[in-house]
Order: structure tokens, then sequence, then C-alpha cells
């Protein structure tokens, strides 16, 4: 194709033109189970090893891994590194993320926190304009949204600490060179998220020369697509470990890529990235131990606290998704969203009251002010005041292997495909992960999620996030790993996981599948998918609530074990999704 030069309205007829061969429209849980041929209410069953992931072939890697001797950790590894080259939108090496872990023989649970971080030069006034408002263009788009990437760092930190040693570090990743060199089948998934971003991608000259033939036109199903700097960085990493990454030739090619894009991160922010392990925030729920993602990471936190208050009451007596149960989880949601706002940073940089929001006597004084006849106003809550100090587009997986030990790991470019940018020579697709930060405090960011100064910007800082990578134990045993994409909708979908297994007895398929609700405090609105009832939505309004009917919300890969076997499930809401035993 000679004319490389089209304007944005040759871009956008030509994704017109091409919606008539792919169908990029959102679908609901029903549509996406017959399109993919899963079940959507009969869960995947297996005696060893199980991955759940988004994507088949990554699915397979991991699989392939724990046939070989390999334990949860490799597979986990070996998942997330062909993610980032069959999922490229979620999967990653230039983002970052959160792992749970679980050993069983060793009886430990840890946190691994290898989320971005900002750049040692990043003020907390850079995303605000001339007119000292946030500037959306800065914080999402530019160069000064790129975080210290984590992903790489965190993969070697796990197989290091927790890797079965059978297997090498060059043999996790050889599934995702072999994927990247030889190329993959695009998928209907591929193809479609490709053409729905063909505008905003192809302003980038090296990602429109990865993702779109002559630098236009998306692949189309069925058609190969190769990724040959990507899996020359891979060989690197492969040789190196996290150095191939953090230093050298693919160090310098990401941070003059920023840096051209107006970034401030230096060769010397690459080279500093650690990642860094947590303790997990730990609860209780009818006789289950829940174990979820600590800050700089609100889900962990949140799903606790909620989970406190729901507890007070016989959820599982009073209906999966009636009228009265929707409204307690929708008051119970605007009061931890409301305390997310106020509280939650990264606690390297700020006190984050952990033990005061998870605690019970907190959740009865909230629980308090909940009225079962009418809903409580957005405007009138403000965030608590919990016991003294002691913060949409992501991809989830987990994996179990025989031995009991289990995986739960979520990682994100946040926005799909990230800023939109690749380091030229590298088929590394950059974050634009700092906009979770507070660019202002009391302005929403990109998932209409309200910050304040515990998320301000800061130089080193982490900003917060809601990936919420969750375990859950019977009397000590492993019993459930779950977790979701879904930007501001993470915390929620892996609340109701829980809930729909507990509370209402589902098996993991139909607790995948069944209809979701989200209320995030502001706006004041419940969020639901289709499949309720309209009588329930009326009774919902009848007590004041705005209830607003959207797209589906969204992709747990969850792994759950049942009388001696592992069952588990892909979500059926996006197609290409695979749960793989063994």
């Amino acid at each position: 194709m000679k004319n490389m030069g089209f304007h944005r309205a040759s871009r956008g007829l030509l994704a017109v033109c091409l919606l008539f061969l792919v169908d990029v429209q959102p679908v609901s849980a029903q549509q996406a189970a017959i399109i993919s041929g899963q079940d959507r209410f009969h869960p995947v069953l297996a005696q060893n090893g199980m991955v759940a992931s988004q994507e088949a072939l990554a699915t397979q890697a991991g699989v392939d891994i724990l046939q070989r001797g390999g334990n949860a950790v490799d597979a986990a590894i070996a998942t997330g590194f062909a993610l980032a080259v069959t999922l490229p939108r979620a999967g990653n090496l230039g983002g970052g993320g959160f792992m749970m872990i679980h050993m069983a023989d060793r009886d430990e649970t840890v946190a691994l926190d290898y989320r971005e971080k900002a750049p040692a030069a990043a003020t907390e006034d850079m995303f605000l304009g001339e007119d000292g408002e946030p500037d959306k263009t800065k914080s999402r788009f530019s160069g000064l949204a790129i975080g210290v990437p984590g992903t790489v760092s965190g993969f070697e930190a796990a197989y290091q600490k927790y890797g079965s040693g059978d297997l090498s570090w060059a043999e996790l990743v050889a599934p995702a060179i072999r994927l990247a060199d030889q190329g993959i089948a695009v998928t209907h998934d591929l193809s479609g998220s490709l053409l729905s971003r063909v505008d905003r991608l192809t302003r980038d000259p090296a990602t429109a020369a990865v993702f779109y033939k002559g630098g236009l036109i998306p692949y189309l199903p069925g058609e190969t697509l190769k990724q040959e700097d990507l899996a020359n960085t891979l060989r690197a990493i492969a040789d190196r470990g996290a150095a191939g990454f953090y230093e050298g030739d693919v160090a310098g090619k990401i941070v003059a890529t920023v840096q051209s894009a107006g970034g401030g991160m230096t060769l010397q922010d690459m080279a500093a990235y650690k990642p860094v392990w947590r303790e997990p925030v730990t609860g209780t729920y009818r006789g289950y131990e829940i174990a979820s993602m600590p800050p700089p990471s609100s889900g962990g936190v949140h799903i606790v606290q909620m989970l406190n208050m729901l507890e007070q009451h016989p959820v599982g007596e009073m209906g999966h998704n009636s009228a009265k149960t929707i409204h307690l989880m929708a008051e119970v949601m605007k009061r931890a969203y409301a305390d997310r706002s106020e509280y939650l940073g990264d606690p390297d940089f700020v006190d984050v009251p952990v033990g005061g929001l998870t605690d019970r006597d907190y959740a009865s004084d909230l629980l308090a002010g909940i009225s079962f006849e009418e809903a409580t106003p957005s405007s009138s809550l403000k965030p608590g005041n919990p016991i003294p100090y002691e913060s949409n587009e992501t991809t989830h997986y987990s994996v179990v292997d025989k031995d009991g030990n289990a995986v739960s790991n979520t990682y994100t470019l946040n926005f799909s495909y990230g800023v939109g940018v690749m380091a030229k020579g590298t088929g590394v697709l950059l974050n634009n992960e700092l906009d979770d930060f507070s660019a202002k405090a009391g302005v929403p960011n990109a998932y209409g999620l309200i910050g304040g100064a515990a998320n301000a910007v800061a130089g080193d800082k982490r900003p917060l996030s809601s990936m919420s990578p969750t375990l859950v134990f019977s009397d000590d045993d492993f019993f459930l790993a779950t977790g979701s994409p879904g930007g501001s909708r993470i915390i929620t979908t892996t609340l109701q996981v829980i809930m729909n297994v507990v509370d209402h007895g589902m098996n993991i398929a139909e607790a995948s599948a069944a209809p979701r609700i989200h209320h995030q405090w502001v706006p004041d609105e419940i969020r639901i998918e289709q499949g309720l009832s309209p009588d329930t939505v009326a009774l919902l309004e009848g007590k004041g609530h705005d209830v607003a009917v959207k797209n589906v919300m969204g992709s747990t890969q969850s792994i759950m074990r049942v009388s001696g076997q592992l069952a588990g499930a892909s979500d059926p809401r996006r197609a290409g999704a695979l749960t793989m035993g063994y």
C-alpha cells in the first residue's frame, strides 16, 4: 500500500466498512457461550492441574508446563508471557499487576506487588493543564502516562522464590517465543479489538506496523500474525532474565520511546525497578478464609470490608439477585467505594488503615446507616471513620497444580493496548497506568473513580488499583482462586463470584455466568447486566435507586476444588477464553 498518510476520517471509514467482516459489538454471557462452544453452566473438571485464562493458546502453554512437572507458579509465568503475545490488549511485558500465591507444602500464602511505578521525575501536578484542571490527554495518551513496567521483574521474583526448580526460566519463556516467532492465528476476538481501535493504534507507526497490514488494515480472523521484535525481546528475557528487559538495548528503546512521547522515564528508573512482597489482606466469610491483594490494590481491602457487612445478613435466604439482596449489595458497595476515595494509596508513601477498614466493628457501624426500605443517596455518604491507622482493560488467570499450590494473577496495561504506543524495535506495548493516580483530588479518573491525596502523583510511587486476585480457603485448604478484569468493576465482580459460590451454592460455571450488578458510590446508580427481572428493577427503583442496564462486566477466570477434584470456568462474557485441566 503506497499511501500511508490516511487522515482520521479515512481510518474511520475503513473501520465502518470492515464491520461487515468482524463483529465487535459487546455480547451477552449467553451469546458468548454459544460462540465459544462452552457450556456456561457446567465447569471443566480435572484431577491434577488446571489453568483458566482469557486466551486459549496461553491456557495451553500453562497446562503444558504443568504436565511437564512444573508447579502452579511455573505455569502462571508461562501463561503470562504467552498472553503478552496472544492477548496484546491486556497481556503484557510493558505493564504490571498483582499475583497471589499459595504454596500448600509450605502452608504459605503471599502477595506479590509488581505494579508499575511512576518515574522518579513525576510530580503531583504533572497531569494538570494551564487552568489547573486535569488534562486527560496528558494522563491517558502521552508519555507522562507511562509507568515503569513491572511484569518481567515480577515474574522473575515469583520464579526465584517459588518456582519448582524442575524447569528452567528459559523453558517458561519458550512457548511465548514460539508463538511470537511462528505467528498465531488471529481470532475473532483479537481481530475485533484491533478493528475497534484502529483510529488510536494506527497513530503510532511502530504499533501500526505490527498489528495492521500496511500499517492500516486490521488482520482478519484466521490470518497469521507474527511479532518478530517481540520474539527477540522475549529471547533477551529468556537469556538474561529480567536484566534482558530492564537493562541494555530493550530498556534503551523503551526509555527513548517514552521520552519522545513527552515522558520523563530514564534508564535509571528501569534499572531500579523492584517488585514488593506484601502480606495479603485476610478475612473470613461464613467459615471460609479470604486472602486477597493488599494496597496499592484496593481490591482486597474492600472485598473483605464488604463481606464483613454482608455476613451480618442471611444473603442466601434473601435470594440470588432478589431486590432485597441487590439493595443490600448496592448499599454496601457505596460505602466501600466512598472509603476507597479517601484512604487507599501506595502503602510505601501513605498510611493505609487496612486494619480499620477490614474491622468487623467498623462494618457494623457502616451497616447501622443502611435502611432496607430506601436507598441512601450517595451525596449524603462521605468516607467513614475507621479505626486509626495501623486506594477497563485487564486480564486475569488462575492456576492450580496437583499438589494444591495455587496462583491468582491479574495484570494490565490499563486501557486496551495501554497508551497505544509500542517501544520501537521491541514489540512491547506500553501502559498508561499513571492515569490511575488522582490527577486532582475529587476529580474522577477514566473509570469514574474518585481519589484523594493518598493517591496523588509522586515519583517512584505506585498508583492505586482495583485489581483483586483472590484466594479462598476452607479449613486451611485451597478452595477457590478467582479474579477479573473490568476497571472499577473488578472488585464487585470478584465479590459476586465468592457470594455466588458461598451464599447461593452455585457451581463455579454458574457463579461465573450469573448476571452482575455494580455500584461505586459515584455516579449514584446501580449498573446491571441484562438478565434481571423487570419486576426486580421496579422494586429497586421504588426504593429510590437509579438502575442502568449497561454492557457486561468482567471476565472471571476461576478454579475451585470440589470433592477432591478441580472444577474451573472461564467467564463466557468474552469469547476466546479457555479453562483446561489434565
